[in-house]
């Protein structure tokens, strides 16, 4: 019974909507006032290599989870194509084992100027046991997440490159009537444009750029209200590494991405009418007004890390996470690490322990997998 309660406790998190609401209305006591969304696992880090690097991925060197990161530098990637599966535990402290991320990619490149790319992200919740205000069981659902996506790069010059993708998102996270409110399954299309600026020299050397926005889509709904659709995590980031090659058998890698949700901040005012502003805005409008709303600087996330290979077969990454404490107070060192023997790779992380109550990250003390295969290596 306590598994269930921390699951559905858990699943609410993930319910965006209600959070943003109860965050408005509490924020007008404390300076705290955290940006929230519905299908957050959309800005969950979908690999290990980058995730082991304090989550950052915007500007490295292409994979097959670049459509994830920045599509535009597929075209530059070494390989001609390339595919990848991770699996993420959740809550793993908890001992929740049906828990889980689950992420498929991979892209193919057409010529050296055009590549396509598809991916799966899938976020299973277990097995949820409801119950009525009074504890009485009322039905098991098995809330679950999916996204799907389907992307195009191509090259612009030799030096720079342009992605598009579209997403098609599912959040199936109550099924029927649950406390008398009516669920269903929430769905949105959304895009994203990406663009890679590749400095780096024949031997190695230089600094690369990249730029993204990411779930450019509509409002999602988890009842017929129309009044309660809340927004995705549309995102807006920018990174930048910088590449040292000291020889053959030695070269490392150190990585910045600045992230900031294209979500509005939550009215401190609990008045009706700011509140029907806040969840009435459009979607292109909810974009612009993020980014005036007095709070811009304060909701950049920063993600750095650095990654040495030894003979281009072992890898060693460490990586920092950081957010201001009062949106949200996310902050954590990550460690990494990665084998690739002919086509096949394999990357390790684990995100040290950090925060409590409230604040512990769900990945603390999770090992996270990915399997790598490469084809046509250069």
């Amino acid at each position: 019974m306590k598994k269930a309660t921390l699951k559905i406790t858990t699943l609410f998190m993930l319910l965006g909507g209600s959070i943003t609401i109860a965050n408005a209305q509490t924020a007008s006591s404390s300076n705290i006032n955290v940006v929230t969304t519905a299908v957050p696992f959309l800005r969950i880090s979908p690999d290990a290599r980058s995730a082991g690097m304090g989550d950052a991925g915007i500007a490295t060197s292409a994979d097959a989870y670049a459509g994830f990161w920045n599509a535009g530098k597929i075209p530059f990637a070494t390989n001609s194509m390339s595919f990848a599966a991770s699996y993420t535990p959740w809550l793993s402290d908890l001992k929740l084992n049906d828990v889980y991320l689950l992420n498929l990619a991979g892209y193919y490149k057409l010529d050296e100027n055009q590549a396509i790319h598809a991916g799966l992200r899938y976020f299973s919740l277990g097995n949820i046991q409801f119950t009525d205000n009074s504890g009485s069981p009322l039905n098991q659902f098995r809330p679950r997440e999916y996204a799907l996506d389907a992307g195009y790069s191509r090259k612009l010059s030799s030096k720079m490159g342009l992605g598009v993708a579209l997403r098609y998102i599912s959040s199936d996270l109550a099924g029927g009537t649950v406390n008398g409110v009516s669920y269903k399954k929430a769905t949105s299309v959304a895009g994203d444009v990406h663009f890679f600026y590749k400095n780096t020299k024949a031997d190695g050397n230089g600094i690369d750029f990249g730029a993204t926005l990411s779930n450019l889509g509509s409002k999602i709904s988890y009842t017929s209200d129309a009044s309660q659709k809340d927004y995705i995590p549309a995102n807006l980031g920018v990174g930048a590494v910088y590449n040292k090659v000291f020889d053959a058998d030695n070269k490392i890698t150190f990585a910045m991405d600045l992230n900031k949700l294209l979500v509005p901040t939550p009215p401190t005012d609990t008045a009706a009418a700011a509140l029907n502003n806040y969840r009435t805005q459009g979607v292109v409008a909810s974009w612009f007004s993020s980014l005036t709303d007095g709070d811009d600087l304060k909701e950049i996330t920063v993600s750095t890390g650095a990654e040495y290979w030894y003979k281009n077969q072992f890898a060693f990454r460490a990586g920092y996470f950081y957010e201001n404490k009062l949106k949200g107070d996310r902050r954590y060192l990550t460690l990494g690490a990665g084998l690739k023997y002919n086509m096949f790779g394999l990357n390790f992380s684990y995100l040290l322990p950090s925060g409590a109550g409230i604040n512990r990250n769900p990945l603390s003390n999770t090992m996270r997998f990915t399997l790598m295969y490469d084809m046509d290596q250069k």
